[in-house]
This record gives C-alpha cells, sequence and structure tokens, in this order.
C-alpha cells in the first residue's frame, strides 16, 4: 500500500504561482512514476506531467514552460511548480503513483483555482 498527501492548493490569480506537494508512505521503494492528474468540472481526469525514479519527465502540451515538477527521492516527495497560471488550470489536481503499468495509488486531490 501506498499513502499519498497532497498539499499546496488554493486560489490564485491569473498570472500568478502555486506550488503543489505531494509526500508519499508505505511502500514507497516500489514506486516508479509519480506524478499530477487534474480533473475540472465536466471533464476527464488528464495526465499533467509525470516523472519517473530514473528522472524522465513527461508535460502535457496544454502546461509546458509554465509547470515543473521535481522529485524529491530522499524525501519520497514530489513537486509541481505552476507558474503563470490561467483560468483553465482550474482543476482539482491529483497526485499519483504508479508502482507498475497495472497498480497505481492516488492522493485526494486538491483544489487549484485560477481566478480572471
Amino acid at each position: 500500500q501506498v499513502q499519498l498527501l497532497e498539499s499546496g492548493g488554493g486560489l490564485v490569480q491569473a498570472g500568478g504561482s502555486l506550488r503543489l506537494s505531494c509526500a508519499a508512505s508505505g511502500i514507497i521503494g516500489s514506486i516508479n512514476t509519480m506524478g499530477w492528474y487534474r480533473q475540472a468540472p465536466g471533464k476527464q481526469r488528464e495526465l499533467v506531467a509525470g516523472v519517473t525514479r530514473a528522472g524522465s519527465i513527461d508535460y502535457a502540451e496544454s502546461v509546458k514552460g509554465r509547470f515543473t515538477i521535481s522529485r524529491d527521492n530522499a524525501k519520497n516527495t514530489v513537486y509541481l511548480q505552476m507558474n503563470s497560471l490561467k483560468p483553465e488550470d482550474t482543476a482539482v489536481y491529483y497526485c499519483n503513483a504508479k508502482l507498475n503499468p497495472k497498480v497505481a495509488y492516488w492522493g485526494q486531490g486538491t483544489q487549484v483555482t485560477v481566478s480572471s
């Protein structure tokens, strides 16, 4: 089992910044990829960014150049630095930890609201 504890969401004006954190506990040695997904009202959950244990990173096209994902393996924590936020970034952001393609864990979600 892996437990994920997210923090850092909130309300920010367009153009502002927020930093999300997700701390993992449990069978953390088994985690391969950690990442962030988001789900806006009426839309499907989508990948925002992910980072493998080896450091390979993937971003959604819509956030490239604005968001930065990083991972501290010593602290079992993944971060998402979000800059130049837009109203369309408003969503519930979920931390995700994948052990393998068939086993994944989710955080409880943290609300990010960007006002125009």
